[in-house]
């Protein structure tokens, strides 16, 4: 038995399904030790290293399993560095399997020779080693396996080429070796009763409470609505944490942040306590006041506690095992006006986005596209969304119910993930829909290539649908937006505007289908269409770039530098701008009572 044969060895014992990757040179002994191993687990051929690492996200936080990718030497690990980045800014368990130069040509300036521990030793962080000799296994693939799945982050194992030819030998029970085993033990760290009793008092004691959840209470849901219920709170969700709690409970507010809604900001500036739960959101300035409210956080992270505001209480461990305890502790609230307040609040927002859907836009309003598909979800769909516009209408306009999952590059905010997401996301659960909201920009960076992964698998899915939703309106529509909402800058034509692609065709060239959808009418058709298909499908929707997804606690100053610099702009564009930005004024309108 080879190094490389050991290695696929080791991942089938760890029950490794799969391993997202493209060849090279720098892994050649371990594909060919795939060619014995019968492709055990999987080679998941994608177009480019990083739309690997990005599959491998996808799959990680779809499945709740380790994600697994590999790559050769040099070029083929830095192609990996961008996906590896969003796993480890997005707490998902990664593992990265990569290859380098022969021993012997270390130090030589050898081709493709780059020193690989040093560019991994941030982004993998908790675990990176080479393996030089054979007897270092099964200990550094078990520790980065066993790492990346207690941690929730990315190690990585460097395995040069000639060592994975080698024959294998296990550790010997000698000095200086080091056996291993495999497995991770399932367990729940629970904060100290005396912290618990110090957080019910601070909860307790508040008339006004909020509570922020991220993906870090995913898994504690009947703990969370039960806490809601007692405390009469309204519940607003980080970005990560969309599908955490279904949005048509009248008291959940939707997401906070760059991309949240009004009621969230809303809830946070008049709350007197705020309870988070399993989310490290990073943006203080969409928190209440720090002498408004007492705080109380709940996460598994001993690192990541009393991050983001002064918090008076920090718990660490498993949110549903620290709300299990804390519930009998807690008071039930006898006065509904606060919990009156949040779901009127909310309740309006939903009435807004109903408008904002059907403001005319030219050829169609974007908030159109993604609205009309709230209601068509499949009740098991898993959806990602793509960094940039398409992120905001993801945010605001999809109702996560049941079952749904959802998620999108959170922390990195990266471009590109929206299509490899939904890929990992086919592995994961191959008898589920899939759909990848995604824009022109993203799709032209990464997603028409990864179409040809898509043709390439889909036929093994038991649900073959995959729906990739290209928000086509020829422009980095996010960028431009901030930089005439922050600059007062009009469009800077030279860095924004991209070139038309007719997405649906490129996907009718992979024996996939695809439509192009030009006029509001044809909408909901397409949508229909798509999620009735035997096959993946691309729907290349042509949308309005003037509509604005400037977020809800925009003030008057930046609501105006934006209008002046459409203004300054492109004259054609400009009454179809100001559509957009009165619809936005007066949503704006109601929380502050200008005329």
């Amino acid at each position: 038995m080879k190094v490389s044969d050991y290695v696929l060895e080791r991942l089938r014992d760890w029950e490794v399904e799969y391993v997202f990757a493209y060849p090279g040179d720098g892994i050649n002994g371990l594909l060919a030790a795939w060619g014995r191993a019968e492709d055990r687990p999987r080679f998941i051929q994608a177009r480019h290293e990083e739309m690997a690492a990005f599959e491998a996200v996808g799959y990680a936080k779809f499945s709740g399993r380790t994600g697994v990718c590999a790559a050769t030497s040099g070029p083929g690990a830095i192609h990996l560095l961008n996906g590896l980045y969003d796993a480890k800014l997005d707490h998902v368990p990664v593992v990265a399997i990569v290859g380098q130069t022969d021993r012997s040509a270390m130090g030589g300036s050898y081709q493709q020779e780059v020193d690989l521990l040093t560019l991994y030793k941030d982004v993998a962080s908790e675990f990176c080693e080479m393996v030089t000799v054979p007897a270092q296994l099964p200990n550094v693939l078990d520790r980065a396996m066993r790492v990346a799945a207690t941690r929730r982050t990315v190690t990585a194992v460097i395995i040069p080429a000639d060592v994975q030819e080698l024959d294998y030998e296990p550790p010997r029970h000698a000095f200086k070796q080091v056996p291993s085993s495999l497995g991770v033990g399932h367990y729940a760290p629970v904060p100290a009763e005396e912290d618990l009793a110090r957080a019910a008092e601070v909860l307790n004691a508040g008339e006004r409470v909020a509570m922020l959840i991220g993906q870090g209470a995913r898994h504690a849901r009947p703990e969370v609505e039960q806490v809601a219920e007692l405390l009469g709170a309204g519940v607003a969700k980080a970005l990560l944490g969309k599908d955490a709690l279904p949005d048509t409970l009248s008291y959940v507010t939707g997401s906070i942040g760059l991309l949240g809604t009004r009621p969230s900001y809303e809830m946070m500036r008049d709350c007197d306590t705020l309870l988070v739960v399993g989310s490290s959101f990073p943006y203080t300035q969409f928190l209440p006041e720090f002498d408004q409210a007492r705080a109380v956080q709940i996460d598994l992270d001993p690192s990541l506690v009393g991050l983001r505001y002064p918090f008076e209480v920090n718990l660490v461990g498993d949110a549903g095992e620290a709300l299990r305890r804390l519930i009998p502790l807690l008071e039930r609230k006898t006065d509904g006006t606060w919990r009156k307040t949040v779901e009127e609040n909310a309740a309006r927002w939903w009435e807004v986005m109903q408008r904002r859907a059907e403001v005319s836009a030219d050829p169609i309003n974007p908030e159109y596209v993604v609205h009309a598909l709230d209601a068509l979800l499949p009740e098991n769909v898993i959806v990602a969304a793509d960094s940039g516009s398409a992120a905001n209408w993801y945010a605001r306009h999809l109702r996560f119910r049941g079952t749904m999952r959802g998620s999108l590059s959170g922390t990195l905010a990266t471009m590109g993930p929206g299509v490899p997401y939904v890929i990992g996301a086919k592995f994961a659960h191959p008898d589920r829909p899939a759909i990848a909201i995604v824009g022109d920009g993203a799709m032209q960076m990464n997603g028409l290539a990864e179409l040809i992964t898509v043709a390439k698998y889909y036929r093994e899915w038991s649900d073959p649908r995959l729906v990739v939703a290209v928000l086509n309106n020829h422009d980095l529509n996010q960028v431009t937006w901030e930089m005439r909402a922050m600059q007062g800058a009009p469009q800077f034509e030279p860095s924004q505007s991209l070139p038309d692609v007719r997405y649906a065709a490129v996907a009718q060239l992979l024996g996939l289908h695809g439509v192009r959808v030009e006029t509001p009418e044809e909408v909901e058709p397409a949508w229909y269409q798509a999620l009735a298909a035997d096959r993946p499908f691309v729907i290349d929707f042509r949308t309005d770039p003037a509509v604005p997804p400037i977020p809800p606690h925009a003030t008057w100053d930046q609501i105006r530098a934006a209008a002046t610099a459409v203004l300054q702009g492109d004259s054609d564009r400009a009454s179809v701008a100001r559509q957009g930005l009165k619809a936005k004024i007066q949503e704006f309108l109601p929380g502050h009572g200008r005329n």
